[in-house]
């Protein structure tokens, strides 16, 4: 079998690579570059716990070893302290998002894609022909060693001008410069050591209407600010005048700092119109384009890779599905386009003011929650993704029952014994192209392991899952939200809860399972040669729901 092309060695075509050679499917990395960019400073990447989780999970060090994690979210108004979100184990803003260096996050999954024994990365290689067949890909690349390459998928992973994307010709709507930040990287000592904030409407105003600064590793901040709409170029002068202003605000002088990196960053929002053409996939920026309100950036861009890699990996071992591939895009893409469409929705009232709205009591208040949110990964802008209308999800049975995640949410985090009697994060077992069965069994932590294997219910699940079409691991947790004892949940391998049920069902397990794997699901998704369904890729109803069709329609109409 053909490795599988993958267009762009950015984070989120190495996050893809590395996560295919977990499953045991080799990969040819094609970089028009020369290697790793030079360092820039300002260029950072905000990963939220899940996400970091993953990533590290794949043997990237720099998010432990050069990533910093944030103890506390500060939001202010004016010159008010308005929320002080905590972080860390028992707090009320759960497990800390890691800011990270781009570059040192590059390094490290390069590093890991050196270790794999799988990815081959092959630099100044620039694609400029594709071609399909019913067996693979063919892929031309120009450069000083001009070729052809064979895989039996390529990804685009290839950015904003996605080559692959242009390839395929398909339409890349949306809006241009929807917002415009000033940005520096610097080293100072600010009052919140440790502590991302955000500060709208700053009483010295110098500076802007809004001020973010994030922590990085060693005493580094990076600092954004938001820029006027259509506004004149930032010259050098006018940024430190911005610096000055700022730290002085901040700190009641200017103190000392060394400003180590300047940048305007300039979001657009766009969304492409089929992620899917036969055994060609976009992923990433060249899928998709957001950022505005503190939305996902690169994070959208790995659980792309996240939900794609198991799809493709297993159409890779055991032969395509055409209901499996296709619900990559049906996935995806309904929920970038959600995120995009919040974030369009909420830019006018938290950016315009809103009118007589601004003077109601609580407006202002509202408002930067939501800008809050998106930074730290809650509500509509910034919590992970669920796949509620997924064609992956099995048919509702009178044995599946409701628990605290809901059926195609990403399950909660608990604590599970693994078969070799480790007690570990769920999480950490994730991710490994498995499905994942957990017993939700109150009062196992105390009874030694080798009794509780064998007794009760065990034996006939442990069958059970033996029985599955997929390959499949049980694990046992005390406790898990909203579910009762002896509940078993089947957790698909990008962690998205696929069903729950009320005690040991092998039937019904089973057709979830077949459901999981493309079989018989909610309807069927696709058609012969991978084509997508009207409603997953052409903006009608269907996988996209109702607001897929509003979404295609509202960024083609603002589209340049």
């Amino acid at each position: 079998m053909d490795p599988v092309i993958i267009v762009g060695a950015g984070p989120v075509g190495l996050v893809l690579a590395l996560s295919l050679a977990a499953q045991g499917v080799p990969s040819v990395v094609l970089d028009e570059g020369a290697g790793p960019e030079e360092p820039r400073p300002v260029r950072t990447a905000v990963l939220r716990p899940d996400i970091a989780a993953f990533v590290a999970g794949l043997g990237c060090g720099a998010v432990a070893d050069e990533g910093a994690r944030w103890v506390a979210w500060r939001s202010m108004r004016r010159g008010q302290l308005l929320r002080r979100v905590e972080f860390g184990a028992g707090r009320d803003g759960g497990p800390s998002p890691v800011h990270v260096p781009q570059h040192a996050l590059v390094r490290g999954l390069r590093a890991a894609l050196a270790a794999s024994g799988l990815v081959r990365l092959v630099t100044h290689s620039r694609l400029d022909r594709l071609e399909q067949d019913a067996r693979g890909v063919s892929a031309h690349t120009s450069g000083p060693g001009a070729t052809w390459w064979r895989g039996s998928y390529v990804v685009g992973c290839d950015g904003a001008r996605s080559t692959v994307r242009k390839l395929l010709d398909v339409r890349f709507a949306g809006r241009t410069a929807v917002e415009r930040q000033a940005v520096v990287a610097l080293r100072a000592e600010l009052p919140w050591p440790g502590e991302a904030l955000l500060h709208r409407l700053p009483p010295w105003r110098a500076g802007g209407d809004e001020v973010t600064a994030r922590p990085l590793a060693g005493g580094v901040w990076r600092l954004d600010w938001l820029l006027p709409p259509r506004a004149e170029l930032v010259t050098p002068d006018a940024l430190v005048g911005r610096v000055r202003d700022t730290l002085g605000g901040w700190c009641g002088g200017t103190p000392e700092y060394d400003l180590l990196d300047t940048g305007v960053h300039t979001v657009h929002h766009r969304l492409a119109r089929r992620w899917r053409v036969r055994r060609a996939f976009l992923a990433g920026d060249a899928a998709h384009l957001l950022g505005a309100l503190g939305t996902q950036v690169l994070d959208e861009g790995v659980r792309d890779a996240q939900n794609l890699a198991w799809k493709l990996a297993r159409a890779w071992h055991d032969g395509p599905s055409e209901a499996l591939l296709d619900s990559y895009q049906a996935e995806r893409r309904t929920a970038v386009a959600a995120r995009l469409r919040a974030a369009d929705q909420s830019l006018p009232v938290v950016r315009g003011g809103a009118g007589l709205r601004g003077w109601v009591p609580g407006t202002a208040r509202a408002h930067d929650s939501l800008v809050a949110e998106g930074q730290v990964g809650r509500g509509p802008l910034g919590a992970p993704p669920g796949y509620p209308d997924s064609p992956l999800a099995p048919e509702p049975a009178d044995v599946h029952i409701v628990v605290g995640t809901p059926v195609g949410a990403p399950v909660v985090d608990v604590r599970v014994t693994a078969p070799d009697g480790s007690v570990v994060a769920l999480r950490e077992r994730l991710g490994r192209g498995r499905l994942v069965v957990v017993l939700v069994a109150p009062g196992t932590a105390v009874w030694d392991r080798r009794h509780w294997l064998t007794a009760g219910v065990m034996p006939r699940l442990t069958g059970a899952v033996a029985e599955l079409p997929l390959d499949a691991e049980l694990l046992v947790a005390e406790e898990y939200p909203g579910a009762p004892a002896h509940a078993v949940l089947l957790v698909r391998p990008d962690g998205h809860l696929a069903a729950a049920f009320n005690g040991v069902h092998p039937a019904e397990l089973l057709a979830a399972a077949e459901a999981v794997r493309g079989g018989a699901g909610r309807g069927e998704a696709g058609g012969a040669g991978g084509g997508p369904r009207a409603g997953a890729g052409e903006g009608g109803g269907g996988a996209d729901g109702a607001g897929g069709a509003q979404v295609g329609e509202v960024v083609g109409r603002r589209a340049e």
